[in-house]
């Protein structure tokens, strides 16, 4: 409990931290709030009281604690271009983005765990060597390059599936599969690489470890022994790497959603960059910001359900 406590008290003071750089950062943006709301055509004078009321000529520190109180109480603001609350405008696409990446993990996954394990059991194996060479033609290729070939392959050419648009899972479970699919291809098999080599490198060397002798010796099942007792100890670098990759995913997110038209987070932020849309870019850079921290927190309370030696402070004798 008192780690636990600890930790809360870390990302409250990291949460801190986001919301200071985020709304600097956001200050030294070009554009002008007053100039968005009040158009080109305002006179200084209209201007200047267009700013006092919405608190724009007061000190940077008092409105960073003005807007951090409003944040607090959930309130990011509204936007400048559409009127529309900014925390509603984000809650409203969370979803297509949050399933995006959901689905870009299971892709990454799913491809990188069997041939990890199957290349650390067999290693300089043909199939360990397929591996690491598609692997790195994949890391090689851009996440939007690639979603462009697959959109080619199997929309334009081989029409099994749509080149873009969304398609909820309320209305049609298998439509909205269909529309997410070719998305989550591009954004997931960009990733997989990375974890492929990283858990077939750490499960060959917790392959090599007495306990691992013991359990063979006893008589386990080799496939025990590699799902059991192996790939457990093996799998905390990788958890590292899916927490440290939200922010890629969220990066990889903007564009993939730009290139296959899903009204997604990403696609607010980049429609809010060009209308010069502040107010909306600061609520999705905290948004975003959050997410990665708290995705960082679980992963670290995630260490001790795998190893609970971590999480009673312990070693390895």
């Amino acid at each position: 409990m008192r780690r636990l406590r600890a930790r809360l008290l870390h990302v409250a003071a990291v949460l801190l931290a986001v919301s200071a750089l985020t709304f600097a950062a956001v200050q030294v943006l070009p554009g002008d709030l007053a100039v968005t709301l009040a158009g080109e055509g305002a006179t200084p004078g209209e201007l200047a009281v267009l700013r006092a009321e919405l608190g724009l000529d007061a000190p940077l520190p008092l409105r960073y604690a003005r807007w951090l109180g409003e944040v607090a109480r959930g309130d990011l603001g509204r936007s400048a271009h559409s009127g529309e609350a900014v925390a509603a405008a984000i809650g409203s696409r969370l979803p297509v983005s949050l399933e995006l990446m959901l689905l870009a993990q299971l892709v990454a996954l799913g491809t990188a765990i069997p041939l990890a394990l199957y290349a650390a059991v067999h290693p300089g194996g043909g199939v360990d060597r397929v591996s690491t060479a598609t692997a790195f033609a994949f890391v090689s290729i851009p996440g939007f390059a690639l979603g462009v070939l697959l959109m080619y392959l199997f929309a334009v050419r081989l029409h099994w599936l749509p080149a873009g648009g969304f398609v909820p899972l309320s209305h049609d479970p298998l439509g909205n599969l269909r529309s997410l699919l070719l998305p989550a291809l591009a954004l997931g098999l960009t990733e997989a690489p990375l974890y492929l080599r990283t858990l077939r490198a750490d499960t060959l060397a917790t392959l090599r470890l007495p306990f691992i002798r013991a359990a063979r010796a006893r008589g386990l099942p080799e496939r025990r022994v590699l799902l059991v007792h192996a790939l457990r100890p093996s799998s905390l670098t990788l958890v590292t790497l899916l927490a440290l990759n939200i922010g890629h995913l969220m990066a990889g997110a903007v564009i993939i959603e730009t290139l296959f038209a899903l009204p997604g987070v990403g696609r607010l932020l980049v429609d809010s960059i060009q209308h010069r849309d502040l107010v909306v870019v600061q609520g999705v850079v905290l948004a975003a910001a959050v997410t990665y921290v708290f995705a960082n927190m679980a992963a670290d309370l995630l260490y001790g359900v795998i190893d609970p030696r971590i999480r009673h402070g312990t070693r390895a004798a």
